[in-house]
């Protein structure tokens, strides 16, 4: 079946089975991590789901119903912004022993003011690729044979592509969104390299966008900032003759993470950014319009350098 831009996590995981599937989901105290693990519960998987305030994961997949009569939750503290949070709570899920069928690396902060994390890490490209990056390599050896990695991108992987020279804007000015950029080009990069690495055991790794959602996410923009993002993007998809920009509701949005985590095929989805529900086109011409990836995003060579750096920064060789 074809599912697309308006498809729902319901409607993409119909007539699933996922009982006896062990799912591990980061950012489930709100918007599309609460909705992720929604999704893979009602349709029985056992889900683990990480978040920085567990009472507020509590709250919201409480409200949400997450864990129904036929899949579980199970709640674990991780604070991605804190790398000595993210190897206890590491070695806690390894001391368990438990595998995992699938790995989704979904909590993120975007266009922050500018700032560092526990460890002097640009917020952004530290929470949302290096946090990511320690927790997911030191629990890969917990990801079944055949099991799958989505690491949650965006269509912002178009504002820039990663710096290595200068990854804590220590020499160039900081700008929110240019921050956003990198660190969503690197959720991808890192999908690519994760991909290459583990294929040879049947793990795959995929990055997505899920499209434009109002959730927490967008926390630190003014009602000002966010008209005039809208704004600029209604006119660049008009004058690219694209459709018009319409907002995705919470299911649709995690759509595309349930899709590519256990519905569309492997070999499909290994190594590539998908948004809407499919593979996407690379699209390097026109660096306005949403739709597609840009080529730096996916280069292995380029994934292989970011790889690099990373384990420099953190400290840490995979």
């Amino acid at each position: 079946m074809t599912f697309g831009a308006k498809s729902t996590t319901d409607e993409v995981l119909a007539g699933v089975d996922l009982s006896g599937r062990r799912v591990l989901v980061t950012g489930v105290s709100a918007g599309l991590g609460v909705e992720t693990a929604r999704a893979l519960t009602a349709h029985g998987a056992d889900v683990v789901g990480a978040a920085r305030d567990l009472g507020k994961a509590k709250r919201a997949t409480g409200a949400a119903g997450v864990a129904s009569e036929r899949g579980s939750l199970e709640l674990v503290e991780l604070d991605l912004a804190n790398l000595a949070s993210v190897r206890a709570s590491a070695e806690a899920l390894n001391a368990d022993g438990r595998k995992f069928d699938l790995v989704v690396a979904n909590a993120g902060v975007m266009a922050t003011p500018f700032g560092h994390t526990a460890d002097g890490f640009e917020t952004q490209f530290g929470t949302n690729h290096l946090g990511h990056f320690v927790f997911v390599n030191r629990i890969a050896p917990l990801i079944k044979d055949g099991g799958r990695l989505v690491n949650l991108s965006s269509a912002g992987h178009r504002f820039s592509d990663v710096n290595l020279d200068d990854p804590n804007f220590e020499t160039t000015e900081y700008a929110p969104f240019v921050a956003y950029g990198r660190s969503k080009t690197a959720n991808i990069l890192f999908a690519v390299e994760f991909d290459r690495r583990h294929k040879g055991r049947g793990v795959r790794a995929t990055a997505v966008h899920p499209g434009g959602i109002q959730t927490e996410l967008g926390r630190y923009m003014t009602p000002e900032v966010i008209q005039q993002l809208m704004d600029n993007i209604a006119a660049t998809q008009a004058a690219a003759g694209a459709p018009q920009f319409e907002w995705k509701t919470i299911p649709q949005g995690a759509a595309t993470s349930v899709w590519a985590g256990v519905v569309a095929a492997a070999d499909a989805v290994g190594a590539h950014y998908c948004e809407d529900c499919h593979v996407a086109q690379v699209v390097d011409n026109d660096a306005e319009v949403r739709e597609g990836v840009r080529s730096y995003a996916l280069d292995p060579d380029h994934a292989k350098a970011l790889w690099a750096k990373s384990e420099k920064m953190v400290g840490e060789r995979f």
